[in-house]
């Protein structure tokens, strides 16, 4: 009898997105029925120093100080420049995952974050791993972070990325254009007055979906109270994500909204949640930030975007591929927002051609084609 290969796939829950993509690979690894998978979030095997600097520090910038983060975003972005000290640093505060690593001894290794993608790549180059290992790219671009010598294969969002890739060095037979993997329930297709009654939504009002994130990170308040004094016939969802209190706020913010014509509530606050293929297969428009999960879910669900603010860095390159495709449109200034998204909510011609555009490049599969090729390194 054949033993099935053990797979193991590493994301960091710094982000939520590098999690969910893990998630979505687990779930696909899982469904096959052939081989051993785990996920583990490699964050739990570094220093507790390590853990709240990492998180903490990306959660900072990405709320109070934007521009730093891009900044750092640029500086950092140099493609096969000096890694070593970084490794060395990494290397330091994650000893756990290094001897989990040493010990488990998986077949195949794929990691969703450029962390322990790089830890995997040294240990494979040093011997001390004998597993195959694969990374995906949770961006649309490919940031030098990500960049290993020691790689089986790269999964990436867009053709662009692959011929950046391989612009810089990097083998084209390690590359596959796949697309960012997304929960298989977004393959899935669901029929909006179906997901509307689901929810508890209106049936009939233009649905907008506003979303700050896995961690609460953006403008959410204010956008929001920004559509409410429209006092236009939509019905809001507003997702806050982990931000306990951000949900609280939202929930007063509602009780002063009121209602629509016919009886539903103007704003439906929603804390965290693992039904975002239904509330994005309800809504009719998304506005929110631009993460590279986030926004490959918005395809799937051939969901147009009004992108706010996109964080310098990876969220602003994450906003040119999606505008430059048609599927969205860009708000940098947030006191037009409800402004712009009004207008497209007016023009059903232009969201109609969104729509088809976010159709056009969405990839629903991606997990499912990740994990049979990646399999197919080991068998």
């Amino acid at each position: 009898m054949k033993i099935k290969p053990r797979v193991l796939l590493l994301s960091v829950s710094s982000g939520a997105g590098h999690l969910r993509a893990a998630q979505a690979l687990e779930k696909a690894f899982a469904t096959r029925g052939d081989c051993v998978v785990e996920h583990i979030d490699a964050m739990k095997y570094a220093s507790k120093l390590f853990q709240n600097l990492y998180h903490k520090t990306y959660i900072s910038l990405a709320k109070r100080a934007p521009d730093v983060l891009g900044l750092l975003y640029d500086r950092t972005d140099q493609p096969w420049n000096n890694p070593r000290p970084r490794l060395a640093m990494d290397r330091l505060n994650v000893q756990p995952m290094i001897r989990m690593l040493q010990r488990a001894q998986p077949d195949l290794c794929v990691a969703t974050h450029f962390l322990p993608g790089e830890i995997l790549a040294w240990l494979i180059d040093k011997k001390k791993l004998r597993a195959r290992n694969a990374i995906v790219v949770t961006d649309y671009d490919v940031h030098a972070l990500w960049l290993c010598r020691t790689v089986d294969r790269y999964y990436l969002a867009l053709p662009e990325s692959a011929e950046y890739m391989a612009a810089i060095g990097v083998p084209r037979e390690k590359l596959r254009v796949t697309g960012i993997p997304v929960d298989p329930l977004f393959a899935k297709a669901v029929d909006r007055n179906s997901a509307r009654k689901h929810l508890g939504l209106d049936p009939t009002a233009p649905i907008v979906l506003a979303a700050a994130g896995g961690e609460g990170v953006g403008p959410i308040e204010r956008l929001v109270g920004g559509l409410l004094e429209l006092r236009r016939p939509w019905q809001i969802v507003a997702i806050a994500g982990k931000s306990e209190k951000m949900r609280k706020r939202l929930e007063a913010l509602s009780r002063q909204a009121g209602a629509l014509p016919g009886g539903s509530s103007r704003l439906c606050p929603v804390g965290f949640t693992t039904e975002m293929d239904q509330y994005m297969a309800a809504a009719d428009l998304l506005v929110g930030k631009a993460g590279g999960l986030t926004t490959s879910e918005a395809l799937a669900r051939a969901l147009p975007m009004v992108l706010i603010e996109p964080i310098p860095g990876q969220e602003e390159r994450n906003a040119d591929h999606l505008l430059e495709a048609g599927a969205a449109i860009r708000c940098n200034n947030l006191p037009v927002a409800a402004w712009k998204v009004a207008t497209l909510l007016d023009d059903p011609a232009r969201l109609k051609h969104m729509q088809e555009a976010a159709r056009r490049i969405a990839r629903l599969n991606a997990a499912a084609e990740i994990a049979e090729n990646a399999l197919a390194l080991v068998n």
